[in-house]
């Protein structure tokens, strides 16, 4: 639930892949580290425990048909924005914050898109401003995130879309499997993750998908929550505005009753889910 939104959401443009040239715009300029910024803003929820000073990064690699948030998938729909701007608005925020039992969390988009910004922005957080801080993330771009930038976080809230490879590539355009070798490297790190699983109705919800995520979290060892998130069209407004079809307009939300069946099959192998 969104308390205040300090940041300024930006208009709304068609949605692509960027390409490298593209992402290299979105960044170019010189002094200080600078990065795609589409908005911040306090929240409290699941971006992370306790209240939270969240900001989300432009550009994403993941085209997910239930994406709330199409507008943030390119980097240019972003703004350049320092990584000092960023690390002085959160820091406005510290005592409230910490009053909360809260935390920084970078998320997207995806962060790990920009990992020079991602990790200059955590290391800020965690070693200087003294936060608790979390990576959201789907991991597919695992691979770009150093030990030194995964030092500076406490927290990765890990996105497993599904555990059936065709119906992954199917939701999101993307292969599985840089998520699985991610995970798996934060296991051996002993980095806390909280897996989240976005439950729509008629291609998520299979018994046997939702038990192949649930036996995988319950084999890292690491994964102390789940994360059961409900499939909505709140974005689909947002995809008519960018002239893009929402292809799952016709998907209806879950019920009550397959969101509590979907929790029992996390449990049942000895995970927290909520």
């Amino acid at each position: 639930m969104t308390l205040i939104h300090p940041g300024e959401l930006l208009p709304l443009i068609p949605v692509s892949t960027d390409s490298p040239a593209e992402q290299a715009a979105a960044l170019r300029g010189d002094g200080p580290i600078s990065g795609s910024v589409h908005s911040w803003d306090l929240s409290t929820g699941v971006d992370g425990p306790g209240t939270r000073f969240v900001v989300f990064l432009a550009g994403c690699p993941l085209a997910c048909l239930y994406c709330h948030n199409p507008d943030t998938m390119r980097m240019r729909n972003g703004r350049r924005t320092t990584a000092d701007t960023v690390v002085e608005e959160a820091g406005k925020y510290v005592p409230f914050i910490r009053a909360a039992g809260g935390g920084f969390t970078i998320s997207g988009g995806e962060p790990l898109l920009q990992p020079d910004f991602t990790g200059e922005i955590l290391h800020r957080c965690h070693d200087v401003l003294g936060l608790h801080t979390a990576l959201d993330t789907s991991g597919f771009l695992g691979a770009r995130a150093s030990d030194a930038l995964l030092a500076a976080v406490d927290l990765v809230l890990l996105d497993i879309k599904s555990w059936d490879r065709e119906l992954y590539l199917h939701l999101t355009g993307r292969q599985l499997e840089p998520t699985l070798a991610f995970a798996r490297r934060l296991a051996e790190l002993g980095k806390e993750i909280w897996v989240r699983f976005v439950l729509v109705p008629g291609l998520t919800d299979a018994t046997e998908n939702v038990a192949g995520v649930a036996s995988f979290a319950a084999s890292l060892g690491n994964v102390t929550r789940v994360d059961v998130l409900p499939f909505h069209k709140l974005g689909a407004a947002k995809w008519e505005q960018l002239g893009k079809e929402f292809t799952l307009a016709d998907t209806p939300t879950p019920t009550a009753a397959q969101v509590t069946r979907a929790r029992s099959e996390f449990t049942a192998y000895g995970l927290k889910a909520v």
